[in-house]
């Protein structure tokens, strides 16, 4: 046999938990975008510093002298008077060889007008240099460093500002920004920038702390690169605007999510309040017995559970109709046919005392047996009718159980002459609360049933014991014969139906026995059950009523 497994149960808070789940790809594309801004923000802060080192630049093209490069005299002397040929054009003058050959300026004096060039261009949190063709670092402004004090934290922003640091570090302040003499003649955008070309790179500084981004630009005199400016800064900027945006999108998640999860909770406990609001009155409408008890009123709602309220209140009334057909016909039927019952008896009657073909006899004799068969099945078709008619009005009353169990199983004996009965009573008396007619009545049904059934010369047992750690009696009927086929279960003590199609018999059966059992224990605020006989050699039908304390 194949083994299957329960399946997991969900509820529908549950389910719309999983699904709100879904919401977790909004911080998710938020996160993306915010890394492709960080890109975008390096991509910009590069194209800014080669910017800058391309305007710095352009200020120390062909003044080869300012980064102490000395070309020779002849060249010199040549450059010179054309630029002073030029000058004295546009004033309309003309050049002295004086002129022409005016002092050079001093090296100390050259350094310093290219700080003067840097300083101009000095921004804050940068560093700008320049290097020559040896690899010296000639002029040097500003700091990788900020110079600004640290923002103050808002009030209402400190009981999440310890979560935040460790979620989103800030970048430090306290790193090595050293220049390293290894680094001018490893860097590959420098080395780009002494072959003619401008490049940006990214690194770490020394000590790893922080990333530094640079750009490099060449200087040229004439067709020669005299040196190369180079711009860094660090990331930190970027870092502290990605760690805003990712601060701002942390903040906007949880907000998002506590609100669509109390939408959702309040969602789902509604629908969940009124799919078991509906489950109740359903539960309600029917009991255990399958008869209708109740009605659901059809909600007004438009959605899919209101279509679903609605569709249950016209089955149950439906049901309703058809149920109450089905329990009045048993009444109408025994009403509708005992008229010409009563016509067929005096006709049988009346042929008896006619003079008719001594063979005719034989006819007469099953004409009457079936009439008697009929009428039986009429008596107790209404039997039942007339019962639960009877229990609506019945005056209860306290009574010893064991004493009317007693005395019904002491008239068994002469009611059934051919069948044993064992008879065992633990406690007397054992009082209980309803009719002791009715309690008789149940144990009639009982022994019948159980002494149809019963293996030839085996006995009956009736059995009254205490149950429930003594708060019930617990009266049980057992025979030994068949078992209880499995798929019965409490369908045995439904109406009409019966386990006697196999067995012969000139007594009609219309399993209304244990049908009628049930109603009298359920009078007595009992229960009652069947069960197979261990070793499957048998049947016990056992019926518990609760005790009552007798009066003084």
């Amino acid at each position: 046999m194949r083994l299957r497994l329960p399946r997991p149960v969900l509820s529908l808070r549950s389910k719309l938990a999983l699904v709100s789940l879904a919401l977790l790809a909004l911080p998710w594309a938020g996160y993306r975008y915010v890394k492709e801004m960080e890109r975008f923000l390096l991509e910009a802060q590069q194209s800014s510093l080669l910017g800058t080192t391309r305007a710095v630049a352009t200020a120390l093209h062909e003044r080869p002298l300012l980064l102490g490069v000395r070309p020779d005299e002849s060249a010199l002397r040549q450059q010179a008077e054309e630029e002073l040929r030029r000058l004295a054009a546009a004033r309309g003058e003309q050049a002295t060889l004086a002129q022409l050959t005016g002092p050079e300026p001093q090296e100390e004096e050259s350094f310093e007008e290219v700080a003067a060039i840097l300083r101009g261009l000095d921004r804050a949190s940068a560093r700008i240099w320049v290097v020559d063709k040896r690899y010296r670092v000639i002029a040097l402004a500003g700091s990788l460093k900020p110079k600004a004090a640290a923002a103050e934290v808002p009030a209402w922003r400190g009981w999440m500002e310890a979560p935040l640091r460790w979620l989103m570090p800030p970048p430090p302040d306290d790193f090595d920004d050293t220049i390293d003499a290894d680094l001018i003649s490893t860097a590959q955008e420098i080395g780009a920038a002494f072959l003619g070309a401008e490049r940006t790179g990214l690194r770490l500084s020394t000590d790893g702390k922080v990333a530094i981004v640079s750009a490099a630009h060449p200087i040229w005199a004439g067709d020669e690169v005299i040196g190369a400016v180079v711009a860094e800064e660090t990331t930190n900027s970027i870092l502290v605007a990605r760690n805003a945006a990712l601060e701002r999108l942390l903040l906007i998640t949880l907000v998002v999510f506590a609100l669509v999860a109390l939408a959702l909770l309040g969602f789902a406990s509604r629908l969940s309040w009124r799919i078991r609001q509906l489950r109740d009155e359903a539960d309600s409408a029917i009991d255990a017995q399958g008869r209708i008890t109740g009605s659901i009123p059809g909600s007004h709602s438009g959605d899919e559970v209101g279509d679903l309220t609605r569709s249950f209140s016209r089955v149950l009334a439906r049901l309703s109709a058809h149920h109450g057909y089905l329990e009045g016909m048993a009444s109408r039927l025994s009403h509708e046919l005992r008229t010409p019952i009563a016509v067929v008896r005096s006709s049988l009657e009346n042929l008896r005392l006619a003079e008719l073909p001594p063979e005719s006899g034989v006819y007469l004799d099953r004409a009457e047996e079936g009439l008697v068969r009929l009428t039986t099945i009429l008596t107790r078709m209404s039997e039942a009718t007339r019962l639960e008619q009877s229990l609506s009005v019945a005056e209860r009353e306290r009574y010893d159980l064991a004493a009317v169990v007693a005395g019904c199983v002491a008239g068994y004996h002469q009611v059934y002459s051919q069948q044993n009965f064992d008879l065992h009573i633990a406690v007397r008396p054992l009082m209980v609360d309803g009719a002791p007619d009715l309690a008789a009545q149940m144990l009639d049904k009982l022994v019948a049933n159980a002494v149809d059934f019963a293996r030839p010369g085996s006995a009956v047992r009736v059995g009254l014991s205490l149950a429930e750690e003594g708060a019930a009696a617990r009266l049980a009927v057992s025979n030994l014969g068949p078992p209880l086929p499995e798929e019965m279960g409490d369908r045995l003590f439904q109406s009409m139906v019966s386990l006697r199609k196999d067995r012969s018999g000139r007594e009609p059966h219309l399993g209304l026995g244990l049908y009628v059992a049930r109603l009298i224990a359920e009078f007595h605020g009992g229960s009652i059950s069947a069960q197979t006989l261990p070793g499957a050699d048998g049947v016990e039908v056992a019926v518990v009523l609760p005790l009552v304390q007798p009066r003084d």
